[in-house]
């Protein structure tokens, strides 16, 4: 049977990134990204809808977004879904937590202090490897 296992989200930040590091010296930066919706009701009462959820990066794209991402930045990510269970140490229970594994990511604000990259500059990753910037739109041969 096929899979696809994709994720694309537009938000902003809810907290500064969480970066530590792997015994093997793998970076890991923890976010919170909101995502809102807003709708017309039947009545035409407008609505809003947050949905709170928890992203993971690694490696060189961890770091560059420790570095440039504060809380209320916005961001767009790319991923996949990643489904963890535990045990709670202090009840027993067990527990589950549906997060995103974050693949791609763009800035999507300017936020130009301290030298951060310019508005929609992007990263790519993969779990532990490095990002590299795509290049330029004037540098696409097509």
């Amino acid at each position: 049977m096929a899979s696809f296992n994709k994720v694309i989200l537009a938000g902003n930040l809810t907290r500064d990134p969480e970066l530590r590091y792997t015994p093997k010296g793998t970076a890991i930066a923890r976010l919170g990204l909101a995502v809102n919706r807003r709708w017309r009701t039947d009545t035409g009462e407008l609505k809003d809808e947050t949905t709170f959820v928890d992203v993971d990066a690694y490696g060189k794209t961890a770091e560059t977004i420790a570095q440039y991402l504060k809380k209320g930045r916005a961001i767009l990510i790319e991923g996949r879904l990643r489904y963890d269970t535990w045990e709670d140490k202090q009840t027993g229970q067990k527990r589950s937590k549906l997060s995103v594994v974050l693949e791609n990511f763009s800035f999507l604000d300017s936020g130009r202090a301290e030298g951060a990259p310019a508005p929609a500059e992007t990263a790519r990753a993969t779990d532990a490897a490095e990002a590299e910037p795509l290049p330029p739109d004037d540098d696409v041969p097509f």
